[in-house]
């Protein structure tokens, strides 16, 4: 696994429509029944006059994980939150990507990292 913190301050908002949600360019978007949740930047979400919530930074995990794979996000998440750490996570077709208090980027990346070096350490490489 090697984390990458994407640039920027994002947060999660919502339209009625997937239209609206498109035009919008957000990094994420999920259909549900109340509303279309998108995850987009933060000051383009405010200049769309959008009510962004959760302002958060953007972790990429460059493994390409199976998405049937048991338990790989489950460790991630459980590691963050003995950090006190709050994560949305949303699996790609290709990776795992982790959304978590903009405050807290490099404690998050810290962390992921000395993960990412046990897991190395355990597979002797």
């Amino acid at each position: 696994m090697s984390p990458v913190l994407n640039k920027g301050r994002f947060g999660f908002a919502h339209v009625p429509t997937a239209e609206e949600a498109a035009a919008l360019a957000p990094v994420m978007v999920f259909r549900e029944a109340e509303a279309v949740t998108v995850i987009l930047e933060w000051d383009a979400a405010v200049a769309q006059g959008l009510a962004p919530e959760f302002p958060c930074c953007w972790i990429t995990l460059n493994v390409h994980s199976a998405l049937d794979a048991v338990g790989f996000l489950a460790r991630v998440v459980a590691r963050l939150a003995d950090l006190g750490m709050g994560v949305n996570p949303v699996a790609g077709f290709y990776h795992d990507h982790l959304f978590l208090p903009h405050d807290r980027a490099a404690d998050a990346m810290e962390a992921l990292h000395a993960m990412a070096a046990e897991a190395r350490a355990q597979l002797g490489a």
